[in-house]
């Protein structure tokens, strides 16, 4: 008579199971940690063009910048962007500013240039209200740049960009531009040209209804006049009305900066009553409407403001001497301002 084989106890069974599934999805987890960090550190982004111009807005979150960067053109996961950021603990050091993306690039070398954790990394800042030709000055003296621009007329210049415009002036974005030691200085003003023309149509897109400009290249200018009239923020949206104001009633500007930059080299500091007599195509006490040109390179809350204007009938400013403004509707009400600030400022220069 044969023994019966005893069979394992079921509990055996089910610990021996359990065991192999473990293993099992401990492999499957080590496989796909592998796959994700092999995706992080080497795989390389599907972008909509082999280079582009990322634009890194001032206190974006990295869920946010993750859904930007596929609008500009950067095939990324927001949720992967954001465990990225997460795991490595940098979200916080994500610096605005223009970046220039050269394909191939993968997540991780992405968010290290994000971090300019690249030594290597040079940077030229084109500032609010600067002129063209202090943008040129601003490459010519940079150490780092190859200067290839150097002898090309403003017009030259601009054909080797291969931009249409006639003038140069307000047609590069003020921003923080990052580049590797030996780039060409014509890359930083193809980026700026880029930003600019897009920021432009983006805020030409948002135009009111009776808006009294034609088109974005109006716009430019009369957003130039208002980066220029006042670099306080809150002012903007009041002084680009007044402007707007103005041209819907068929008034003249009378923009003292305009003026100035019709003087060119032949402005002393001191604006004068000859000055303000002294034809110009920028001389908006003299002409009508918008001078011939931009006078400067607007930024971006610039262009936001003259786009939005403030809801204000006012027609005339006057400066209070510590950087903002007063708004009047009349010319008497005006005139009354004009005095009242000049006896504080004849009172303040006695008291020293």
């Amino acid at each position: 008579m044969q023994a019966r084989r005893s069979r394992p106890p079921r509990r055996w069974v089910r610990r021996s199971i359990a065991v192999r599934l473990g293993g099992a999805l401990g492999l499957l987890l080590v496989l796909s940690a592998w796959v994700l960090w092999v995706a992080y550190r080497w795989l390389p982004l599907t972008q909509s063009q082999p280079s582009l111009e990322l634009l890194v807005e001032p206190g974006t979150l990295p869920g946010t910048l993750a859904v930007s960067l596929r609008n500009q053109g950067v095939d990324v996961s927001p949720w992967a962007f954001w465990l990225a950021t997460r795991l490595r603990g940098d979200a916080r050091r994500i610096q605005s500013g223009s970046y220039e993306l050269t394909a191939p690039i993968s997540l991780a070398a992405l968010l290290d240039k994000l971090v300019r954790s690249d030594l290597q990394q040079r940077e030229l800042r084109i500032v609010e209200g600067w002129t063209f030709r202090q943008l040129r000055l601003a490459l010519e003296r940079h150490p780092d740049l190859n200067h290839q621009t150097l002898g090309l007329s403003d017009l030259d210049l601009l054909r080797q960009l291969g931009s249409q415009h006639d003038h140069p002036e307000g047609w590069f974005a003020p921003d923080s531009y990052l580049f590797t030691p030996g780039a060409s200085d014509l890359s930083i003003l193809q980026r700026a040209l880029r930003q600019q023309e897009r920021l432009l149509q983006a805020a030409w897109a948002r135009r009111p209804q009776a808006f009294p400009l034609s088109s974005p290249a109006q716009l430019l200018t009369l957003a130039s006049i208002v980066e220029k009239e006042t670099a306080r923020e809150a002012d903007r949206p009041q002084i680009a009305a007044v402007f707007v104001n103005r041209l819907r009633n068929g008034m003249r500007l009378q923009s003292d900066p305009t003026t100035i930059y019709g003087l060119g080299e032949r402005f002393s500091g001191d604006l004068r009553r000859d000055d303000l007599r002294a034809d110009t195509p920028w001389n908006t006490y003299t002409r009508a409407g918008l001078p011939a040109t931009p006078i400067a390179m607007p930024g971006r809350a610039a262009l936001a403001a003259t786009i939005d204007p403030a809801p204000s009938q006012a027609l005339y400013f006057v400066a209070r001497g510590d950087g903002s403004s007063e708004f009047s509707e009349t010319l008497a009400a005006h005139n009354r301002a004009v005095q009242r600030w000049q006896r504080r400022a004849s009172a303040a220069v006695s008291e020293r």
